[in-house]
């Protein structure tokens, strides 16, 4: 069944419809069990048992969803940690499903394996970390964090005499795990999937503002006897703030211990001069995981998995077939084969949105966009800090922005339901879109501000759309 010119053009105009749209539309549409299962309805009943042709598929697909679709890529959603996708790299996301290419090696598609090559070593210049770092290009920072630990589970074994590739855990010496108190859900999933276990981390406690305390680090590796793996984080999920990453990193190291860095967001502050200060010590990490789908802006899914020894990340990733029988001639130090750094054989050419990114940017575009983000962040608070009862939890460091709504009757209680109140009346006003969250012990509204098309102007029509609905909720 080949795809026509008249049904890529339609889907070309469909698709240029939504996206033409995102400035007005609203961001979010009415939601719920009844809407869901409104569009389960449309969209679903038995298989046809005769295919339909390709050009009524989409349309009814289109259709059947609409009300589903988040304006998620427009420049008023600021729900969890959303970027949006920069035009070039929505251009290149197109291409990648045309060319419709394995990303597995250098002889499944050399395409692919050259893009992420040649984006990896840009990469790590903006992030100022050597060239000899490796880069796997994962489907998001869950992955990348658990191929950074898999490759510190490698190493550190590795200390022990223990071949975990080859033996697994069952019998293994022990290696002890500290995380931060606030670290993401994500490290934990990754310690789970990796065997390691996810309630077996010591947990350090953390500052107001979210940042692991080192003191407390200090005296907790002090108590440990055995290989050490350090979670620490760039970019408090609420917060925004930056752990103390040069005083954890000296600490790691007295311990010969591994240091990683969940800096799904955080991370992007590296390539703004004005802001890379925060990451002080970032270059001492043993691995980093950062997203490219968040504050990069390319499509859904990209996530980067950085490592620092190479042969750790390699060891603990590659996987070798009789079927695949690499280039004899070739040298693997010279020649890219994408699988030896992710834990994905077969899988989407990531590399040719970032490529197509980073280009268009450039790396002064790329600082502008993340000062830009972080700049309006704090329009954000100070617009919404001017409202009556209306409190800014956190320090505006980075794109992050935590508040809550006093009600005039002010207990712990009673804000903690007016600001969910106040949540609820933001989703459904449509005229932008933010999350909730607990932090500390109190309900919060969560403001993120990470897309390239957000303005000044969407800044104070969210601020003045919030502050009504809070007003009606007061």
């Amino acid at each position: 069944m080949q795809a026509t010119p008249d049904l890529l053009r339609r889907t070309c105009d469909l698709a240029l419809e939504f996206l033409n749209s995102l400035d007005t539309r609203p961001v979010a549409l009415p939601a719920g069990v009844a809407s869901f299962a409104a569009m389960a309805a449309r969209a679903g009943g038995p298989l046809p048992a005769r295919g339909e042709d390709p050009a009524q598929v989409i349309e009814h697909l289109a259709s059947a969803i609409a009300p589903g679709l988040l304006a998620s890529p427009g420049p008023r959603f600021f729900g969890f940690v959303i970027g949006g996708s920069l035009p070039a790299a929505l251009a290149a996301d197109w291409l990648t499903s045309a060319w419709d290419q394995n990303a597995f090696s250098s002889i499944s598609s050399p395409a692919a394996a050259v893009a992420e090559h040649v984006a990896a070593a840009w990469l790590l210049e903006i992030f100022g970390l050597p060239a000899t770092h490796s880069i796997g290009f994962t489907t998001g920072c869950t992955m990348a964090s658990f191929t950074c630990l898999a490759a510190a589970r490698h190493a550190l074994y590795s200390q022990l005499g223990w071949d975990v590739e080859r033996l697994g855990l069952a019998g293994a010496p022990p290696v002890t795990i500290v995380a931060s108190d606030e670290s993401h859900v994500s490290i934990f999933a990754a310690l789970q999937m990796l065997g390691l276990g996810r309630d077996r981390a010591l947990r350090i406690p953390t500052d107001p503002q979210g940042r692991m305390r080192t003191d407390a680090l200090v005296s907790t590796l002090a108590a440990i006897d055995t290989p050490v793996l350090v979670c620490a984080q760039a970019g408090n999920v609420n917060t925004g703030a930056i752990d103390p990453l040069a005083d954890i990193a000296a600490a790691v190291r007295a311990r010969r211990g591994w240091l990683h860095v969940d800096g799904a967001f955080g991370l992007w502050a590296a390539a703004s001069p004005s802001l890379r200060p925060l990451l002080a010590g970032i270059e001492l990490a043993d691995s980093l995981a950062v997203d490219g789908h968040k504050w990069l802006n390319v499509p859904y899914d990209c996530g980067l998995a950085i490592v620092a020894d190479r042969a750790a990340h390699w060891n603990a990733m590659t996987l070798l077939a009789p079927y695949y029988q690499p280039d004899p001639a070739a040298d693997p130090h010279q020649i890219r084969d994408n699988h030896n750094w992710t834990p994905e054989a077969s899988r989407r050419a990531r590399g040719f949105t970032v490529y197509a990114a980073l280009r268009s940017l450039g790396r002064n575009g790329v600082a502008e966009m993340i000062e830009r983000c972080c700049a309006l962040a704090r329009r954000m608070a100070e617009r919404l800090s001017a409202g009556p009862g209306v409190e800014i939890l956190n320090d505006v460091v980075l794109n992050q922005v935590l508040v809550r709504f006093h009600p005039a009757a002010d207990t712990d209680a009673t804000t903690d339901a007016n600001t969910a109140a106040v949540i609820r009346r933001v989703q459904q006003d449509g005229t932008c879109w933010l999350s909730a969250t607990d932090w500390h012990g109190m309900h919060a509204m969560r403001i993120s501000v990470s897309n390239w098309s957000t303005t000044e102007a969407d800044i104070d029509a969210s601020a003045a759309a919030i502050l009504r609905c809070a007003a009606h909720a007061g």
